[in-house]
């Protein structure tokens, strides 16, 4: 079976130096808030051009910490879409406020402007406190920053862009990570950049707002270890997951050019037998996702047709979030959310990664023709 996701082959790449790295936070000790935790930092912020970064222990952790320094409380409702993982939600659900489910793009997945204005209509019909918009880069691509912004500030939402899947990517030649309140990020395993366990970091220009991060981050600390001066989490990154980071890092933006490449090879041999994905111009996505559509009745066959030749596919997302169980009775944009209902249907993931060579994704791509008349 090939891999879905091949680390393996980062891992042979990289793998003295990351040993090495790590052996250096063995021999040193700190393996809480140790050096290469502040160094990451400081790459990270040089990478995307954010004044502040903020690591922490996942992507989760992220976006909830914004939330707690925001004062997000029952009451309150934060628009987000519905097509992607439960963690954009989840934390809106953790701190008592009221998700509202917005619909996507058929062609992008990601965030529809229009029905982002509706959902915030319902919101304030709902007699809800609509205060902020989390939109998805999804599979590794920028919304269209233009299109929603100007909703925002028109309705004074502040947004906080969850780019999980697009961190590295760039929008109309400027890096995400420096749009809107705040950006977060996953340094998951699987993710474009990601470390040996779970990791994650928030970006912001906001010099108040990384203060208070800050803070929450560690229990709440204030200038005394021991003065808690607000609630908070243990939300700080192992030592060992930045030296990892670090060490990727350097390797990043060659990875983003190959996933690309690989993206296009995939578009030119595939195209005329199912839907592509669409990245709009002046976009550079780091494709976290190469993900197709095809007839439901065809992507259910699909998958277990490609397994037995050795070619693992994954569905990203079989379920919209206001169709499962924990967030059904969440409210949605407007009469309902068709495209999402849609697309859940139709998309499967075939394998992505920066060392799929020429020979396996051709494999690839004559089998889903193949399968595809």
């Amino acid at each position: 079976m090939l891999p879905f996701i091949d680390l393996g082959a980062q891992r042979r790449r990289l793998g003295p130096l990351v040993d090495e790295a790590i052996l250096r936070v063995v021999n040193h000790g700190q393996y809480i808030m140790g050096p290469e935790v502040g160094r990451l930092e400081d790459a990270l912020s040089s990478f995307c051009g954010a004044r502040h970064v903020i690591t922490c222990g996942n992507g989760t952790d992220a976006l909830a910490m914004v939330l707690m320094a925001k004062g997000v409380k029952p009451g309150d409702a934060i628009l987000c879409p519905s097509f992607t993982f439960a963690a954009t939600a989840e934390v809106v659900a953790w701190l008592g406020a009221t998700p509202v489910f917005v619909d996507i793009h058929e062609d992008t997945f990601n965030m529809e402007p229009a029905s982002l204005e509706a959902a915030i209509r319902t919101a304030r019909e709902l007699k809800l406190n609509a205060v902020g918009v989390i939109p998805v880069d999804l599979f590794g691509a920028a919304i269209d920053y233009d299109a929603i912004l100007p909703i925002c500030e028109r309705e004074k939402l502040w947004v906080l862009c969850d780019t999980a899947q697009s961190f590295g990517g760039s929008y109309k030649g400027r890096k995400l990570g420096t749009f809107g309140l705040a950006t977060t990020t996953s340094f998951f395993p699987a993710k474009p950049l990601g470390c040996y366990g779970d990791g994650g970091a928030i970006f912001t220009d906001d010099d108040d707002l990384a203060a208070i991060l800050r803070s929450i981050r560690n229990h709440g600390q204030g200038i005394d270890k021991y003065d808690n001066v607000r609630i908070g989490m243990n939300g700080r990154l192992d030592t060992i997951q930045a030296a990892v980071l670090l060490e990727k890092l350097k390797i990043f933006e060659e990875e983003i050019v190959s996933r690309n490449d690989i993206a296009a090879r995939y578009a030119e041999g595939l195209g005329d037998v199912a839907v592509v994905p669409v990245v709009q111009d002046g976009i550079v996505s780091t494709w976290a996702q190469y993900t197709i559509r095809v007839a439901p009745e065809r992507r259910d066959a699909l998958g277990p047709a490609l397994r037995e030749r050795g070619i693992p596919t994954a569905i990203y997302y079989p379920k919209p979030l206001h169709r499962q169980t924990a967030y059904r009775h969440y409210p949605c944009a407007g009469n309902g959310l068709p495209v999402s209902d849609k697309v859940s249907g139709e998309v499967i993931s075939l394998p992505m990664h920066p060392y799929l060579d020429d020979e396996v994704q051709d494999r690839i791509i004559q089998a889903v023709r193949e399968l595809l008349p």
